[in-house]
């Protein structure tokens, strides 16, 4: 499917964007071809402050005359991060209507989060499912007013790196080392799907999609170089030789944040490509396992912000 931002991306006028990881890469990209098209504020998370100031002001140089664009510290490593950055959002704003779970880490080497996750999976689902979480309450207001409020949550091919026999919960609370930086990565990205789609079952007035970008030259690889020094140098070169530009790789989630076509509850390839993801990716009992597990695990820091 063709989709060029500067053309097809409608006027924004009124609506209210929330991007994390939008200081570098594709969030940053997303919100300079987003800018250009009128919306009415947007929110940019990054886990430096100093680096979302930055960010802002280089898009604004590229688009004279941007919306506000409020910049946002928010660490998904952190569940108070978390929420400090969900109390700072409704500070300034009770309506959203576009939340792009666009930020993340790849290839890792072992670690985990401050509440004790595996690194990956603890910042590419459990951080974003307790933004989603805490987010959701204006995103429902929102959509008693506007028939059009989305979350476009970035996952990836990469999805079918995870291990064929599901998730294992009892080893999600610890560093993994058993399991390789490529499967630790894949578990995250699957559970970005079904996560989302099971959010799309439970909220109808909301679309829920996730989406792959493709092979995108962005710092993602940082965490792989880290995982394997030995033979980063090599792997910085092939890199460079099989992926594409953020202006290319932004497009699947720019298509998904406002095309009247994109279906709540799928899983979208470049571009809006449907049913490409791997058997386990639709695994609608996997799914429910993951939705109530997280739940169960968020219970404790759910409270309003």
């Amino acid at each position: 499917m063709d989709f060029d931002p500067d053309r097809d991306i409608p006027d924004l006028d009124g609506k209210v964007f929330f991007i994390t990881g939008g200081n570098v890469g594709l969030g940053k990209e997303t919100i300079l071809q987003l800018c250009k098209h009128n919306p009415s504020h947007i929110f940019l998370a990054a886990r430096s402050q100093s680096k979302a100031v930055e960010a802002i002001s280089d898009i604004q140089r590229s688009v004279p005359n941007a919306a506000p664009i409020t910049a946002i510290e928010l660490d998904l490593a952190s569940f108070s991060s978390v929420k400090k950055a969900v109390k700072e959002f409704h500070a300034h704003s009770s309506k959203l209507n576009v939340l792009v779970n666009n930020a993340g880490i790849m290839g890792c080497p072992p670690g985990t989060t401050e509440e004790g996750y595996e690194i990956q999976f603890g910042t590419n689902h459990m951080g974003h499912a307790l933004l989603t979480k805490l987010l959701l309450p204006t995103l429902q207001r929102t959509a008693e007013i506007s028939d059009d409020v989305r979350i476009v949550t970035l996952s990836s091919n990469a999805e079918s790196w995870s291990p064929s026999s599901g998730y294992d919960f009892a080893q999600l609370k610890t560093e993994m080392r058993s399991v390789s930086p490529f499967e630790r990565y894949g578990i995250s990205k699957i559970a970005n799907i079904h996560f989302s789609r099971a959010l799309s079952r439970r909220y109808p007035t909301i679309r829920c999609i996730s989406v792959h970008p493709g092979v995108v030259g962005t710092s993602l690889a940082r965490g792989l170089y880290a995982s394997y020094p030995v033979i980063s140098p090599v792997l910085r070169l092939l890199h460079r030789f099989i992926t594409q530009d953020v202006t290319d790789g932004a497009k699947n989630q720019l298509w998904a944040c406002v095309n009247t076509e994109a279906k709540s509850g799928e899983f979208y390839f470049p571009i809006g490509a449907v049913g490409k993801g791997s058997k386990l990716s639709g695994d609608e009992s996997l799914e429910e396992t993951l939705w109530q597990w997280t739940e169960d695990e968020l219970k404790p820091y759910d409270s309003p912000c």
